[in-house]
């Protein structure tokens, strides 16, 4: 089968918003035997949406939007799909009864009647829940092809392709899947992996590809097979392989994330943790304590902008005398003291140039991480990234957690 994604809405044309549906529809499609070929954003334009719409109707199987299924003036795609049907929308009242009660359900005195229009029906279609919102999405078929019609707020969108939309797809394809295994290291560049796994490239039926990412560099393995199972089966040796050549520089697999495998360590080693930040502005605590668990193994952290702050928080000041505070000793020093003053096993700091202006003519983009373990142990890295503020803290947390994974595996 082949398939379209569209998505709908003028705010993704104008970058307001990222269009990450369409991005997280494209993984999924080719573990299902149903080739993409084709990804478009069209604005909140009835002429144009219908126009995308005939396009698509004329080169696609299966046809997928997200977006446009509001309540509100703008809100057009079932109208483009009655426009390219020539069917006209009725309410369903079953449709309408649970959107009333949904409103009711949240104290709203009266559902606002503009609301009606989500509980349109056309003969062609069949409605798909959505318990995570308003708008209910339609499963439309017709001379054989599939529209699938979904929201654009993304939890809406996964809730229901999860658990309408992919199911009903996997019934019906036929065609080879695809099945793929990402492999995560760190700690290694580009140009080293590729250049450690470019043997395996030339595998039968398989194919590899080296990807750089913001938490490391990432090997993908993929394969076709007329089923799942079969397809996991030709993977295996090459993945067993890829292991065996990576060994501890591989800290993840697929949907793993760094800060969930940094989690899983301190709690292997049943240590604790606590942070000092600088120019991060508590982003890399932030981003520990997006997972699940975290309250297992870190306490809590300090950002201590001022260097007042840093001294006050336990920070000595002859250090920042001597080396300056944007420093590998100042970055340990904010380590130890965050150690010390929370009571924890380990501790981290951060400090550095943030920009875009140098600091005590210190250039933008400068980094200094530094930890301080259980047995009086230190180890600091550096980086230097000018590439705006955001870039800088993101990059900093990264080397900040490739630093403290490298720490607990080098203990006895």
């Amino acid at each position: 089968m082949k398939a379209e994604i569209i998505a709908i809405g003028t705010e993704i044309l104008l970058g307001e918003i990222i269009d990450t549906n369409s991005a997280h529809l494209a993984k999924q499609l080719p573990e299902l035997g149903i080739d993409l070929y084709w990804k478009t954003v069209v604005g909140d334009n009835l002429g144009r949406i219908t126009e995308i719409f005939q396009r698509a109707w004329e080169r696609s199987d299966v046809i997928i939007t997200t977006g446009g299924l509001g309540p509100t003036e703008d809100d057009l795609t079932r109208e483009g799909i009655c426009a390219l049907l020539g069917e006209t929308p009725r309410v369903d009242p079953d449709l309408e009864s649970a959107l009333r009660a949904w409103f009711g359900r949240r104290g709203a005195a009266a559902m606002p009647e503009q609301n009606v229009k989500q509980a349109w029906l056309i003969p062609s279609a069949r409605p798909l829940l959505n318990p995570r919102g308003t708008a209910p999405g339609w499963w439309v078929e017709k001379d054989g092809h599939v529209i699938v019609s979904m929201p654009g707020v993304p939890p809406e969108m996964e809730y229901m392709w999860t658990n309408e939309v992919r199911p009903e797809l996997e019934r019906r394809s036929t065609a080879e899947v695809l099945v793929t295994r990402t492999i995560k290291t760190l700690g290694l560049g580009e140009s080293t992996v590729d250049s450690m796994a470019k043997h395996l490239y030339g595998t039968p039926g398989i194919g590899v590809g080296t990807y750089a990412r913001g938490d490391g560099v990432h090997l993908r393995i993929g394969a076709k097979a007329p089923t799942r199972e079969e397809a996991w089966h030709r993977i295996l040796p090459v993945e067993q392989e890829l292991e065996r050549i990576f060994g501890t520089a591989i800290w993840g697999k697929d949907e793993d994330t760094l800060e969930g495998h940094i989690r899983a360590l301190f709690a292997e080693k049943r240590q604790t943790l606590a942070s000092m930040e600088s120019c991060t502005g508590g982003l890399l605590a932030s981003t520990l304590t997006d997972v699940s668990g975290a309250a297992d193994y870190f306490k809590g952290g300090l950002v201590t902008y001022w260097t007042d702050f840093k001294v006050e928080s336990g920070v000595p000041a002859e250090i920042i005398e001597e080396f300056g505070v944007i420093s590998a000793e100042t970055a340990i020093a904010m380590a130890t003291a965050a150690r010390e003053r929370l009571g924890t096993d380990f501790g981290i700091g951060i400090t550095g140039v943030a920009g875009p202006d140098p600091q005590d003519g210190i250039p933008p983009g400068l980094v200094h991480i530094g930890v301080a373990g259980p047995g009086g142990e230190t180890g600091t890295m550096s980086l230097n990234v000018n590439q705006g503020r955001a870039a800088l803290k993101r990059r900093a947390v990264t080397t900040a957690m490739l630093l403290l994974r490298r720490t607990i595996l080098a203990q006895p």
